[in-house]
């Protein structure tokens, strides 16, 4: 018997659906790398933005009923350098897990720097810490960062190029860091403090 044209064009189609089916798969594939590859590299993308500087790693105790629990404390700065900054603080068993929680810690407390086209902070500022206080002041092109301890720090991976800083009462580096956090915290340009004093710009600066 001959097969009739209805059989033969099922049967090509099913000798067709196989490759057909495969093909789809690919293409599904495909794309499904495409998305991963893209969401990799705006992930790797946001993690170079920021960077990361330890500034202290100690060995601390808890006494408990046991005895001593030994654990370690890292004071991690995190920033990207383009006027945002933020210091954060980590306890862990190992040294690597008191890092990675530092630099969590920090990245939910971030502060924005308003910078000025010099690289440089708009004002005068002052903070305080406990019994640390920071004074940050405005330097002109090619001063450099002239600031030392956990201040520098914060002040390079915040993006200012140009500044003048003097650490006056504690050495602590935990409460100099926070000091000069809350100095950057409080400063503002002149558009939004005129902007919040509700005058101009030229009534601000006469």
């Amino acid at each position: 018997m001959t097969d009739t044209p209805t059989k033969q064009e099922n049967q090509s189609k099913a000798e067709k659906s196989p490759s057909s089916n495969a093909n789809e798969q690919r293409r599904g594939n495909r794309n499904n790398d495409r998305k991963r590859n893209r969401r990799g590299d705006s992930k790797n993308e946001r993690d170079s933005e920021w960077q990361e500087r330890v500034v202290q790693i100690r060995r601390v105790s808890k006494t408990v009923k046991g005895g001593k629990k030994m654990s370690f404390r890292a004071i991690v700065v995190v920033g990207n350098e383009k006027g945002q900054v933020g210091v954060g603080v980590g306890k862990a068993g190992d040294v690597i897990g008191a890092v990675r929680k530092g630099v969590s810690d920090g990245k939910k407390h971030l502060v924005r720097v308003p910078l000025t086209p010099n690289n440089s902070i708009p004002t005068l500022s002052k903070g305080r810490d406990g019994a640390a206080n920071v004074l940050i002041r405005p330097a002109a092109p090619g001063t450099g960062v002239i600031a030392g301890g956990s201040i520098r720090t914060v002040l390079e991976l915040a993006g200012i190029k140009n500044v003048l800083a003097k650490r006056l009462g504690s050495k602590t580096p935990l409460n100099n860091a926070r000091a000069a956090m809350v100095a950057l915290s409080q400063l503002r340009t002149h558009k939004s403090a005129s902007r919040e004093r509700g005058i101009s710009l030229e009534q601000l600066y006469s």
